[in-house]
C-alpha cells in the first residue's frame, strides 16, 4: 500500500535562512530569539525573501520556501503542475492590510490582492505553475499542521499523488502585538520556558516552512492525522485538557511528543493535563520547539514538522534548549533518536479551541 512520504522540506525562521542552518542551530542548542524593542522575539534576519512588488510579504516568503522545497524534491514541471497545494497562515498578509510594509515598494495595482489571506496560496500556485487545486487554511495556530493533515487525507483518498504544503506567518507588527498584549497572551518578560510555573505568555516569531509529499512505500511518512474542538472558550482551553486527551488516545504511542507549548499559563497547564490523561505514567519524552523559534502562529505546526523531518532524514539528534523546566512525571528528550518503525507525534492548537495532531513515522 502506498503511503504519503515526506520527500523534501524547507524552513526559514529565527534559527536560520534555510533548513540546514536551522538544523545546525537546533543541534547546537542555540535559540534564535533576540530582544526586539524590549520584546523577546524570533525575527528572520534576511529580509530579501519577503520583498517583491507583486505579492505581499508573507506571500513572497511562502513562495520562497515552496520553490526551494520543490527543487529539493526534484519535481519535474509536469509533476509540479499536477500537484495539489495546501497553504496555511494565522494572520496571513496582516501587514499589508494594516498599511505596513511600505518598504516593500508595492505596485498599487496589487493593493487589493495583497490584502487577501488567500494570496499566499495563489502566489505559490502562480509562481510554480501549479494547476492542481489549492486550499488556504486559517485555523489559528493549528493552521500549518491542519494543512499537512488535509494533504495526507487527499492523498489517502486517492485524489492526488503529490502535494505541496506551505505555511507562513509574520506576526511582528505593532498593532498585532498590541492585540496579543491586550488579550494577555504576549509574554511580559524574557522567560523563555513554556512549561515553567513562571511562564506568562508567548514570544512571537516569524517563519515559513514547506513540505512535499509523494505516494511511496517507505521513508518518513505521515501516518495519521486527527483533529477535534474544545467547544469551550474563544481564548482559553479547558485546564483538564479533556478534548486534547481524547484526540491523543486514538493515535497510538509515539517515541517522542513535539508539543504546542506556547508559554501561556493556561496552555501550559492544559497540555500537561492532556498528556497525563492520555498516557498515564508513561508520557513519551517531550520536544519543545518554540524556545528556539518563538511562536510562529499558523506556521508553527508545519515549521516543527519540517524541522523534525529534516533532523530525522539527515540522521542528526538535536534536543531541547538547555535549562527548560518540565513538570514532575514528565521528561524532556535529551536527543531526537527515532528508530526504524519509530514515530514522533506533533501537536498543535488554535485559538478558539481547535486541536490537531500528526504522527510522523520512520518506515
Amino acid at each position: 500500500m502506498s503511503r504519503a512520504v515526506i520527500t523534501a522540506a524547507e524552513a526559514v525562521c529565527a534559527l536560520g535562512e534555510n533548513l540546514e542552518s536551522c538544523l545546525e542551530s537546533w543541534r547546537l542548542g542555540r535559540a534564535g530569539l533576540t530582544l526586539q524593542d524590549g520584546l523577546l522575539a524570533g525575527r528572520i534576519a534576511d529580509r530579501a525573501p519577503l520583498k517583491g512588488r507583486r505579492h505581499a510579504a508573507a506571500s513572497n516568503l511562502a513562495l520562497h520556501v515552496a520553490r526551494r522545497t520543490v527543487a529539493r524534491a526534484g519535481w519535474t514541471p509536469e509533476q509540479t503542475r499536477e500537484a495539489w497545494l495546501f497553504a496555511a497562515s494565522s494572520r496571513g498578509n496582516a501587514a499589508e492590510l494594516l498599511g505596513e510594509n511600505t518598504w516593500r515598494r508595492p505596485n498599487r495595482r496589487f493593493s487589493a490582492s495583497n490584502t487577501l489571506h488567500s494570496e499566499i496560496a495563489a502566489a505559490v500556485s502562480i509562481g510554480l505553475a501549479i494547476r492542481g487545486p489549492w486550499q488556504m487554511l486559517a485555523n489559528g495556530c493549528a493552521a500549518g499542521l491542519d494543512a499537512l493533515g488535509m494533504a495526507w487525507m487527499a492523498m489517502r483518498a486517492g485524489m492526488t499523488r503529490r502535494a505541496l504544503v506551505v505555511a507562513a506567518d509574520l506576526p511582528l507588527l505593532p498593532a498585532l502585538l498590541r492585540d496579543f498584549e491586550d488579550t494577555r497572551l504576549l509574554a511580559r518578560d524574557e522567560i523563555n520556558d513554556p512549561l515553567s510555573p513562571l511562564t506568562n505568555g508567548f514570544h512571537p516569531g516569524e517563519a515559513a516552512a514547506a513540505l512535499t509529499l509523494e505516494l511511496g512505500d517507505g521513508g518518513l511518512i505521515v501516518e495519521d492525522y486527527r483533529a477535534n474542538s474544545d467547544a469551550h472558550d474563544s481564548l482559553v482551553v479547558p485546564e483538564d485538557g479533556g478534548p486534547l486527551a481524547e484526540l491523543l488516545h486514538g493515535m497510538g504511542r509515539p517515541d517522542f511528543l513535539c508539543l504546542h507549548a506556547t508559554g501561556t499559563p493556561n496552555h501550559a497547564v492544559a497540555e500537561v493535563s492532556a498528556l497525563r490523561a492520555a498516557y498515564g505514567e508513561k508520557v513519551p519524552p517531550l520536544l519543545l520547539m518554540k524556545p528556539f523559534t518563538g511562536h510562529t502562529l499558523g506556521a508553527s505546526g508545519l515549521l516543527d514538522a519540517a524541522l523534525l523531518a529534516g533532523a530525522i532524514q539527515a540522521d542528526i539528534s538535536p534536543g531541547n534548549l538547555p535549562g527548560l523546566h518540565c513538570p514532575g512525571g514528565l521528561a524532556l528528550a535529551d536527543a531526537l533518536r527515532v528508530p526504524e518503525g519509530g514515530g514522533v507525534l506533533k501537536i498543535a492548537s488554535g485559538m478558539g479551541g481547535h486541536n490537531a495532531a500528526v504522527m510522523l513515522r520512520r518506515v
